[in-house]
């Protein structure tokens, strides 16, 4: 039977041989960006002809729309994410081992000071997701308060529209009534 010791220490191998994998990754997608990419030379004319046709025929897309996945949604999903799990992971896991086994509330201090390491990063990780997400909802009530805004200055302008209307008309009828 694996002991919890050895079931930590190939947990460990295996974040650290992913952590080395998405390093990879994360180098190779930013050598990607820096080095220009050179364009494939057409053999026949008429290839070349279709392909100036539809480059004629595109729309020019935004900055945001040409850049798709950026280098901080690769950070979050390859760095920041598989961090934050690891921690409560194991924060989880030390708490389950030690109600169950009491070799490790002797080497409680040595758990802990591990969960205090990745606890650092990965609540300013939390942090930073979190004010995002204020940020995204202080955005979104913002944008209500203009929009009830301009539902209620429309309102206003709809019923004064109809007030001049009907003012005007009955200005009409009693000018029509007095040439009379």
């Amino acid at each position: 039977m694996i002991e919890w010791i050895e079931i930590l220490e190939i947990l460990a191998v295996i974040m650290a041989s992913m952590a080395v994998v998405l390093a990879f990754g994360v180098l190779v997608q930013f050598a990607r960006r820096l080095l220009p990419t050179r364009p494939k030379q057409v053999k026949t004319v008429q290839v070349k002809e279709n392909r100036e046709k539809i480059k004629e025929e595109k729309t020019p897309m935004s900055k945001e729309a040409k850049e798709g996945v950026t280098f901080n949604d690769i950070f979050m999903f390859m760095i920041a994410v598989p961090l934050v799990l690891l921690w409560v992971g194991f924060a989880g896991f030390v708490i389950h081992t030690g109600l169950n086994n009491s070799q490790v509330l002797e080497n409680i201090e040595a758990y802990t000071t591990l969960i205090a390491i990745l606890g650092g990063p990965a609540l300013l990780i939390i942090k930073d997701a979190l004010d995002v997400w204020k940020q995204e909802q202080a955005e979104k009530t913002a944008f209500y308060k203009v929009k009830a805004q301009s539902v209620i200055d429309y309102n206003d302008a709809v019923l004064k529209q109809a007030q001049d209307i009907e003012s005007k008309a009955q200005e009409q009828e009693h000018k029509m009534e007095s040439k009379k």
